[in-house]
């Protein structure tokens, strides 16, 4: 048995998982259902605490283990106490799920302000970066780690581009996956897979955010299979990728869209 796969099967044993964004939508459905699957979970959320402690509670509930964090991810010094509290509290991390994203609201591209633009690319590339780092930095055998895997969440927008909706986000995805297979490659050797999934139209409240909460169900016509998705069908995506059927799985981009 070579390093890597030892490394993913003493993740295996006693899972840690962060989940970015992971008190709303995508996120919270992904870290119910990592705790159904025995991950202990790290939500962080920037603003949205009510959610994320009903996330953990339903958790808690049933009997998991759950750690509630603050954080913005576009700082460094934000992401550093996460990882921190999270080694202190629940253990050595083996997974992450790099799902925190903003859109800003939808329009054209020369009509979006320079600041939203900024900002987009600040918590979607460079937070995506940045916490992807901190976990490297946990997991890599390179660095005294145990292994364990890494789920980037883009977006279907990355291929299509997203015209006079929001052009500079579909371009921040399109980063996500970049980095997604750059770090496969660097990380293949070390217990680390590195994976993302592009999520089609799914039904959350980032819709409402953008400007229009019933865009999702304005897009079944050109969905081929009629009907926006659901976060759970999302999570179910980013939970086999994480889990050890997916062991010879990495640099990976897997599109959860209903076929568009």
């Amino acid at each position: 048995m070579d390093a890597g796969q030892q490394a993913a099967d003493g993740a295996e044993q006693d899972r840690v998982t962060v989940v970015t964004g992971g008190g709303r939508g995508i996120g919270a459905a992904v870290a119910a259902r990592l705790a159904a699957e025995g991950h202990a979970v790290a939500i962080g959320y920037e603003r949205a605490r009510d959610a994320a402690e009903s996330v953990a509670a339903a958790i808690r509930s049933a009997g998991g283990s759950c750690l509630v964090h603050q954080v913005d991810t576009s700082d460094e010094q934000q992401v550093d106490a996460l990882f921190d509290a999270v080694r202190s509290t629940l253990g050595p991390v083996t997974g992450l799920v790099n799902n925190a994203g903003i859109t800003g609201p939808l329009g054209r591209f020369a009509e979006t302000p320079v600041a939203v633009m900024r900002r987009v690319v600040d918590v979607n590339v460079m937070g995506a970066l940045m916490c992807a780092r901190r976990a490297v930095l946990e997991m890599s055998t390179r660095y005294g780690g145990s292994g364990g895997a890494i789920v980037n969440v883009s977006s279907g927008g990355a291929t299509l581009g997203s015209p006079g909706e929001y052009v500079h986000y579909a371009a921040s995805k399109a980063a996500v996956d970049t980095m997604t297979l750059g770090l496969s490659k660097e990380l293949a050797q070390e217990g680390i897979r590195v994976n993302s999934v592009q999520p089609g139209m799914i039904v959350t409240g980032i819709h409402a955010a953008m400007g229009d909460a019933d865009r999702p169900f304005k897009a079944g016509g050109r969905i081929p299979m009629g009907r926006p998705g659901e976060p759970e069908e999302v999570a179910a995506a980013v939970s086999w990728l994480l889990s050890p059927d997916a062991s010879y799985t990495t640099g990976t981009v897997m599109r959860v869209a209903g076929g568009l």
